[in-house]
């Protein structure tokens, strides 16, 4: 059984690789870190487990087929650390009904199934989290993938997180690196909560800084994205 925190969709993946592509969203319950700007902390917290369902498999599916009328779609696996659940019969009944599936994690667990996903994101967690990285389950993860194109992923808040994005990308250099501007509003600014034009502008603010710094920096490989869910929903759940 999955526990499942909320499935949604079809809306487009705001982040990564795949930013503007149509999917559905199946967002796990549970993880293993405590980020200070997690977004998500009712998939992430224990106080929030009975607001969570054991779903097997076929249910998963049959709920998003619902949600798209029948048609195949990009799934994102997402949490909460969704490479704490058992999610490789999904997977492969997915695969049978025409499915794609692509899955964000932390790296800090690594499954034989990451290889039969279609796509794997890998997002280290920063300075800025209050979490550190454990580089050996990372490796782990890298080459538990194998078969799944494979995809680094780094929210930057600040200097730090920018350095650590660039020892991440020097240690696997073959892995297409995606720089991903954090939201602004996690944690909560000091002057209280943002409206949608407060947190766009401050959004495309760190935007405009990572891109000129990365300029500056001469490192031409790596991809720079804002968060475009946030630019379009702001921090509406359910986007």
């Amino acid at each position: 059984m999955i526990r499942v925190s909320e499935i949604f969709g079809p809306t487009v993946q705001g982040e990564g690789p795949l930013i503007g592509k149509p999917t559905a969203f199946v967002r796990t319950g549970g993880c293993d870190y405590r980020c200070s700007w997690c977004d998500t902390l009712y998939a992430v917290l224990p106080e929030h487990k009975d607001e969570w369902r054991a779903m097997d498999a076929e249910a998963v599916l049959a709920e998003v087929s619902e949600l798209t009328g029948g048609r195949p779609i990009l799934v994102t696996l997402s949490g909460g650390n969704p490479a704490m659940q058992k999610l490789g019969p999904l997977i492969d009944l997915g695969h049978e009904r025409g499915f794609t599936f692509a899955l964000e994690t932390q790296a800090s667990i690594s499954r034989d199934w990451f290889a039969r996903l279609d796509w794997l994101f890998l997002s280290p967690k920063p300075p800025s989290s209050g979490e550190s990285i454990d580089w050996d389950k990372f490796d782990a993860c890298v080459e538990a993938a194998d078969g799944a194109r494979t995809a680094l992923k780094v929210a930057i808040f600040d200097e730090a997180d920018y350095q650590f994005a660039k020892a991440a990308a020097a240690r696997h250099p073959d892995l297409p690196v995606y720089l991903q501007v954090g939201n602004p509003a996690y944690p909560e600014p000091a002057d209280g909560a943002l409206s949608g034009a407060e947190l766009q502008a401050r959004l495309m603010e760190q935007y405009r800084w990572l891109v000129d710094h990365a300029a500056e920096d001469g490192w031409y490989q790596a991809t720079i994205l804002p968060q475009l869910h946030v630019l379009v929903w702001g921090t509406e759940r359910g986007h």
